[in-house]
């Protein structure tokens, strides 16, 4: 007879107030989740092993529905905008003992875990669920401490995810029955109404990134990998950009995908796994993130499958195009098992220009590095969300806007201190478009993408001749070895010249209406460093 409580801690659950006439599941294995989840019908088993889960109508994060408890100790520091709505302690409380009382009758799966692979800035957290498929999710996600370092575990932050419970708008002051609740004074997030996975994730990473940046530690929305030579690179870009293909270089050891620290000692992962959007996953161009979809232990999110014969439909949007995978690091063969690299000496910013006039790659100084920092910018195109006809510009703070409460000069004066502190080359890449813009031109080759990059993180970029790009400032490369010297600049792949000027300045235009925001918060440096448009 397995044991549920074979790995519970000394510190428990009591002393947020919760209670259970049922059983407790501590930190139970990767078999006995699968079949704790099995036999309460939360998903299937598919071909390959992976556990297959859907999330009802919640398939993605909730932005509108997350809130930050407005509490005396906190409420300074916040940057309080559209994102980063505030919920009185009245209401927390409110719904926290609606929680609890919720709880007292349910079996609860907990789950304890690190963040950071950074031993000396880590964060002991706990998650309390009752899906046994979320405490899997959190296993595979976050680091795993040592069964002999369990027993003494106390937890600095908890995330008390309930699912199936409804918050009350009316009652609870919240926007709809669902809710996610940031409580940084008492380091608690409470989760209701939605079993979406991703938000667990996406609230210890809010975490991180109002404790850290406090103790002038840069924590980063970004990719991160590291050559033979000790060169480590960072990848910040939004979905779409490619950020998580082209941080996954065989060439290169894989630290993360999505979530890092940067102090004084170098790079560091915040997890212990990935998260990978899977719609239309190709196994030529990403061979090994499409084998994690076949392997035992992966739990996958909204994928659809054949129900006689587990095999997966990867190109199948029937339930979410934000399908995903949650898997361990280590079923990528080139991670680095540490987690950890030196302090970066390249940092690439991403982005999906479907516009068709951004240089598929440009240096920039370090206080451009910052002003795009800040912006975050891509572009969404025709199909990709309901309504949109037109390719649409969109920015996003940091390239991580919804999970940053500070405001982002905070994160901006840390990594320009970064920057110049170990004279990292920053680069922008574009993704998309060149010759015209989306349905006009064709998306960027990523095979001279992949060769750019090779050519700035071995270096030999930085010793081209550069063209000052007269609108945005940045450099522009004359030439790259194995690259067709035409495409470097994108007008010379226009046909129509007028145009190609009037689209241009259009998104210049764009990032200064943008950045007025933030104009009150950031150096005149980091504003000199803005597109110039009359």
């Amino acid at each position: 007879m397995r044991k549920p409580d074979l790995f519970k801690p000394d510190f428990g659950l009591e002393s947020l107030g919760i209670k259970t006439n049922k059983t407790v599941y501590w930190n139970l294995s990767t078999p006995a989740l699968y079949e704790e989840a099995l036999k309460r019908e939360e998903g299937n088993i598919v071909a390959g092993g992976p556990i297959c889960v859907e999330t009802g109508k919640h398939t993605g994060r909730s932005p509108e529905d997350r809130f930050f408890v407005e509490t005396n100790d906190v409420k300074d520091n916040i940057w309080w905008s559209k994102g980063n709505k505030a919920i009185s302690e009245e209401n927390f409380e409110k719904l926290y003992a609606k929680a609890l009382k919720y709880a007292e009758d349910k079996e609860l799966f907990v789950r304890d875990a690190y963040v950071g692979a950074d031993e000396q800035s880590r964060m002991n957290i706990r998650l309390i669920s009752t899906m046994a498929w979320q405490n899997l999710f959190v296993k595979n996600m976050f680091i795993e401490p040592a069964k002999e370092e369990l027993k003494g575990f106390k937890p600095q932050f908890t995330v008390f995810c309930l699912p199936k419970m409804q918050a009350n708008p009316a009652d609870d002051g919240t926007r709809s029955e669902t809710a996610v609740l940031v409580n940084f004074k008492k380091k608690i997030v409470l989760i209701a109404g939605t079993e979406y996975a991703g938000e667990n994730k996406k609230c210890i990473f809010t975490a991180m990134n109002y404790f850290l940046p406090l103790k002038g530690i840069l924590t980063m929305h970004c990719s991160a990998n590291v050559g033979k030579d000790g060169d480590s690179a960072l990848f910040f870009g939004l979905s779409g950009t490619g950020k998580t293909t082209l941080s996954a270089d065989i060439t290169r050891g894989l630290i993360g995908d999505d979530e890092h620290g940067w102090d004084d000692r170098g790079i560091f992962n915040f997890e212990g796994g990935c998260y990978a959007k899977v719609i239309k996953l190709s196994e030529e161009a990403e061979p090994q993130i499409y084998s994690t979809t076949q392997r035992f232990g992966t739990v996958l999110e909204n994928v659809v499958f054949d129900k006689n014969t587990g095999a997966l439909d990867l190109d199948s949007d029937a339930l979410t195009e934000n399908t995903r995978a949650c898997y361990p690091l280590n079923f990528i063969d080139n991670a680095v098992e540490s987690k950890k690299g030196p302090h970066p000496k390249n940092i690439i910013f991403l982005t999906a220009d479907a516009f068709g006039v951004m240089p598929p790659i440009s240096k920039l100084s370090p206080e451009q590095a910052v002003y795009h920092f800040i912006s975050g910018y891509t572009a969404r195109v025709a199909g990709t969300e309901k309504g949109v006809k037109e390719p649409q510009s969109t920015f996003s703070t940091c390239f991580g806007g919804p999970f940053m409460p500070l405001h982002p000069s905070k994160y901006a004066d840390l990594l320009m201190k970064k920057i110049k502190e170990h004279k990292a080359d920053c680069w922008l890449v574009n993704t998309g478009w060149t010759g015209g813009p989306y349905g006009v031109g064709s998306r960027i080759s990523i095979k001279y993408t992949r060769a750019l990059l090779n050519s700035a993180l071995s270096g030999k970029l930085a010793k081209v001749k550069f063209n000052t790009d007269p609108v945005f400032g940045f450099q522009v490369p004359e030439e790259c070895e194995g690259i067709p010297s035409e495409i470097l600049t994108p007008s010379n792949l226009w046909k129509d010249k007028e145009d190609y000027n009037k689209k241009y300045k259009a998104l210049a235009r764009s990032f200064v209406d943008n950045f007025k925001k933030f104009e009150d918060g950031v150096s005149k440096e980091i504003l000199a460093a803005a597109p110039k448009v009359n």
